[in-house]
């Protein structure tokens, strides 16, 4: 089942993230986050973008967010996406679930423009992304070093439906009182 995150779920993402954080190149963090720290990221996420978890048999076994590309004006119709699936759920497309609604709900928020940026090398997730209609744009060399090796990072864009001439005055995300979100959506509990 894939529902909106709660604050409650930071424990549960953390444990998910965690191998990731020590085991692999996946994520430039090297230290696993606390869970209050989690609770943070998922506040955040919330309060323009979504942050979305999936549980098999009563625990959270992945989830996918949305956050800023960078904090500029002219970047705000676009956004950094990015899945994490539990080591033992991978292989049964809980990963591309999450993003395509991850990426519904994205685009009933007035985003436009998203990036992924992928540690290389990943085929598995180079693939996935281009299966979802992403496309390299860029890649950075050397740019990270972790586990005793320099890493590269790709750069993938997807777009979000057709661009208008030009933005709509309000910024994507920004959710007026009462806003009940992109179709399909459902606040979290109080």
């Amino acid at each position: 089942m894939i529902r909106p995150a709660t604050i409650g779920d930071a424990a549960g993402c953390r444990d998910v993230y965690a191998p990731y954080v020590r085991e692999t190149t996946v994520t430039f963090e090297d230290e696993v986050p606390t869970v209050d720290e989690f609770a943070a990221r998922i506040s955040r996420a919330l309060d323009r973008y979504d942050w979305l978890v999936a549980e098999l048999d009563g625990r959270i076994a992945g989830y996918a967010y949305a956050g800023p590309v960078k904090e500029r004006a002219a970047y705000a119709w676009s956004c950094e996406v990015s899945v994490y699936v539990d080591p033992d759920a991978r292989g049964n497309g809980l990963g591309r679930a999450l993003y395509r609604e991850l990426f519904t709900r994205l685009e009933g928020l007035g985003f436009r423009r998203m990036l992924a940026i992928i540690t290389l090398p990943n085929e598995p997730s180079v693939g996935m992304h281009r299966a979802l209609g992403f496309r390299e744009a860029g890649r950075l060399e050397r740019i990270g070093f972790k586990h005793g090796r320099w890493l590269d990072v790709t750069w993938m864009q997807a777009d979000l439906g057709p661009d208008p001439a030009a933005p709509p005055t309000a910024r994507p995300g920004h959710r007026s009182p009462g806003h009940q979100g992109p179709p399909g959506h459902r606040p979290p509990p109080g």
